[in-house]
C-alpha cells in the first residue's frame, strides 16, 4: 500500500482516526468516527506532520493521527477500543479503521531492525520501515487464518472458545485457526477442525474473507460438511462445542463479523 502524504486544507472534509494508547476517539451519537473539516473541529493540538491517509470512504479520506495522551478528547467524545465500532459503522469504514490500527501496531513493533538491531525509519514512498544501516526493510504483517462453519444435516457446530468464556455471556461461534507454513487453506481447515473438535470434514467451500485487525489477521471464511468422528474438544482452545439446531441457537457473535456471516449462510441453506 502506498504511504500517502497529502496536504490537508482547513476546508477539506475528512474522516479522522485519532488513536492514543491503543484506543480511538469516538463521537457520541449515530456516527462514532469523527468527520469534518479542520476549521470545523476542535483540533487545537492536532499535529498533522505525521498523518497518514489510510484510504477513502464515501468519497472522503480517512486520516490517521496519533496522540500521546488518551485524555485529549478535544470535546468530541471519548476513547474506546476498536471493537466498540464493530456493527456501528459500514463494513468498508470498519475495515479502513482496522487498517489504521494495524499500521499503528506495525510502526510500534518495528522501531528497531530485526537483522542488525539499529533504529528503523519510516520511508515516504511506501508503507514500510527501513534500516539504513543494513538495508533491511519490513512491511505490515498480515497473518492468514481460516474460519469455518460446519453443518451436519440441519445442525451447525458451534463452540465456546476459552477467550469468549464470560459467565452469563458465553458466545458460541465457529472454529478458526492460523495457517501454518507450507499449508494450503483447505489443509488448514481440515487440521484445525480435527485438532479442536476431533472430527473430519468434507465439501470445503470458500465463502468470503475479512480483514480482522486484532491485531493483524486476514480471515478466510469457509463452509464445510461433517464427514465422520465424534466430538472431542481441545480444552486448551475450547470450553464447549456442540451441534445446535437452528431453532435453539446460543448467544452468537455480533453482526459485522465473518463468523456471524458464515452462521447465517449455513442457516439459509438448512432452513
Amino acid at each position: 500500500m502506498q504511504n500517502e502524504q497529502i496536504h490537508l486544507t482547513q476546508q477539506q472534509p475528512a474522516w479522522w482516526l485519532i488513536i492514543a494508547e491503543g484506543q480511538m476517539l469516538v463521537c457520541h451519537g449515530a456516527q462514532p468516527v469523527p468527520f469534518g473539516c479542520l476549521d470545523e473541529l476542535p483540533f487545537p493540538e492536532l499535529d498533522l506532520t505525521e498523518h497518514i491517509v489510510i484510504g477513502e470512504f464515501d468519497g472522503y479520506p480517512l486520516v490517521l493521527v496519533r496522540m500521546s495522551d488518551a485524555n485529549q478528547d478535544m470535546g468530541l467524545g471519548e476513547y474506546k477500543g476498536l471493537r466498540y465500532i464493530l456493527g456501528k459503522v459500514p463494513d468498508p469504514l470498519f475495515n479502513l479503521v482496522g487498517r489504521g490500527f494495524q499500521i499503528v501496531n506495525f510502526l510500534d513493533t518495528h522501531r528497531f531492525c530485526g537483522q542488525c538491531g539499529q533504529p528503523m525509519q519510516r520511508i515516504d514512498w511506501e508503507l514500510a520501515m527501513k534500516c539504513f544501516q543494513c538495508g533491511h526493510r519490513c512491511y505490515p504483517r498480515v497473518s492468514p487464518c481460516i474460519i469455518v462453519a460446519i453443518r451436519k444435516g440441519k445442525q451447525i457446530l458451534l463452540a465456546n472458545h476459552v477467550r469468549h468464556n464470560k459467565p452469563g455471556q458465553e458466545i458460541y461461534t465457529t472454529l478458526a485457526g492460523f495457517t501454518e507454513a507450507g499449508e494450503t487453506l483447505e489443509q488448514c481447515v481440515e487440521r484445525e477442525v480435527y485438532e479442536e473438535a476431533g472430527i473430519k470434514v468434507k465439501n470445503i467451500r470458500y465463502i468470503k474473507s475479512q480483514p480482522w485487525p486484532f491485531p493483524h489477521s486476514l480471515m478466510m471464511g469457509f463452509i464445510a460438511d461433517y464427514a465422520e468422528g465424534e466430538l472431542t474438544i481441545d480444552t486448551n482452545e475450547l470450553n464447549d462445542a456442540r451441534w445446535f439446531n437452528f431453532d435453539d441457537l446460543p448467544l452468537l457473535p455480533p453482526h459485522g463479523t465473518i463468523a456471524r456471516l458464515l452462521i447465517e449462510k449455513v442457516r439459509q441453506r438448512c432452513l
